[in-house]
């Protein structure tokens, strides 16, 4: 891990974070995920069962989790689970609920035009097994949509050994209000949602984190299903003056590292000296990380520190990434705010550690990755609602207006269009 300045090495920096950025699914990912989307859609339980055996090494034939299930795991979590899970599910609750809309009508100009808003009928929430239990990600998928009034949610996750499901996500579960579990992972519990099996109902829409074929499978069933993103790689990019402290920038760059080998971690720095120091405090930090592997090959490949002229320079590169969390651990930072355009999630001050908005804070933690921050939103509770138009015309408004529309859609060559407007103007006369 090299310190780069970026008067020296901008054509080098803009490239590396060009490639970081870069989201590319391989051709033999896509063949293989679209084989098993064809299968689950035709063959249904049978082709769940027969990759159940093949990815996760379980034979199973239903696929359900049982009331006895949840009860058991709920039994085998501590106190102290419940009550941080509780407080987390609280403040995400409250933070969503506050983004809320309500249908309207306007009549101002003698028509009346307006919008209903609907909540989504039933939703999938795809729960990531693998290298640990996500029960954060439960909780940020399920209570915007319960909040958003979503009456049905499924949830997928990969079962473990004998097939049992992580006790902490049946016991999330529970406590959120959640009794529809399949022992279902990958592209396979994205076609069940997309398309129904036997045992299991379409969705509306599938939402949650993933690996690259789970976010292959969400590609890929757009159009049948709504979906939420296609999320890459986790990012973390720090902008810091003089006054960070290097331990806490560190431990926060490796809190992002140790998600995954190919996770990003970056610190834009104005001090040389802060660099130098993060430098260490990461090498340091590392030696005794459970995750210590995953975290170094991340940090090792995928890890920046840039020294920058100014501040302006550092905000000007995070507006270019437009990272997935973004942390402003500088003096004044809520001066700084306001220039701050492209990311997902934005940490201000140094105590604002960004596992805090991972697990308790209440904002979303599924948020745009791969610089798609510069269009798009954190999953929040109006991917949740769905709106439609209301337009009403009585007889003096289309006698008074119609005429407009027939001119527009002859000018379109839309004759039978007019014709439909005029229809109403003659029957009146």
């Amino acid at each position: 891990m090299e310190i780069m300045n970026y008067q020296e090495y901008s054509s080098e920096i803009e490239q590396q974070l060009a490639q970081r950025r870069d989201f590319f699914i391989e051709q033999e990912i896509e063949t293989s995920v679209k084989e098993i989307i064809n299968r689950v859609k035709n063959n249904g339980n049978s082709a769940l069962s027969e990759y159940t055996a093949r990815f996760d090494n379980v034979q199973l034939d239903k696929f359900r989790v049982e009331n006895k299930e949840v009860e058991a795991a709920y039994n085998k979590v501590e106190d102290a689970f419940l009550k941080s899970l509780n407080k987390a599910v609280e403040n995400v609750k409250a933070f969503h609920e506050k983004q809320l809309t309500n249908s309207w009508f306007d009549s101002s100009g003698g028509q009346i035009v307006g919008q209903k808003i609907c909540p989504l009928k039933r939703v999938g929430a795809y729960v990531p097994g693998g290298t640990a239990p996500y029960p954060s990600s439960l909780v940020m998928t399920a209570v915007p949509a319960l909040a958003a009034g979503v009456k049905e949610i499924a949830v997928t996750t990969p079962p473990g050994e004998e097939g049992r499901i992580n006790p902490y996500i049946l016991a999330a579960a529970r406590e959120i209000g959640i009794e529809e579990i399949y022992k279902i992972g990958g592209a396979q519990a994205v076609a069940a949602l997309a398309f129904g099996t036997e045992t299991i109902k379409q969705v509306d829409k599938i939402v949650g984190p993933g690996n690259i074929y789970v976010t292959t499978a969400k590609k890929m069933v757009y159009g049948t299903v709504d979906i939420d993103m296609l999320a890459g790689p986790s990012e973390l990019f720090i902008l810091a003056d003089e006054s960070g402290r290097a331990d806490y920038l560190a431990a926060d760059l490796l809190s992002q590292a140790e998600h995954d080998p190919r996770s990003i971690s970056g610190l834009i720095t104005t001090s040389v000296k802060l660099a130098r120091e993060v430098k260490k405090e990461v090498e340091d930090q590392l030696q005794d990380l459970p995750r210590k592997e995953i975290a170094a090959s991340a940090w090792e490949e995928y890890g920046l520190i840039i020294t920058t002229e100014d501040l302006e320079q550092g905000i000007n590169l995070i507006n270019e990434y437009a990272p997935e969390h973004f942390e402003l651990v500088v003096k004044n930072p809520f001066s700084k705010l306001g220039k701050i355009k492209n990311a997902g999630a934005i940490f201000i001050g140094e105590n604002s550690s960004e596992p805090l908005g991972d697990y308790l804070a209440g904002p979303n933690h599924v948020l745009p990755t791969g610089g798609t921050a510069r269009f798009s939103s954190p999953l929040n509770t109006a991917d949740f609602l769905k709106k439609s138009s209301i337009i009403y015309y009585g007889e003096n408004e289309v006698k008074k207006e119609g005429e407009k529309a027939s001119y527009l859609a002859r000018l379109e060559g839309l004759e039978a269009h007019a014709r439909a407007v005029e229809k109403r103007n003659t029957n009146q006369e």
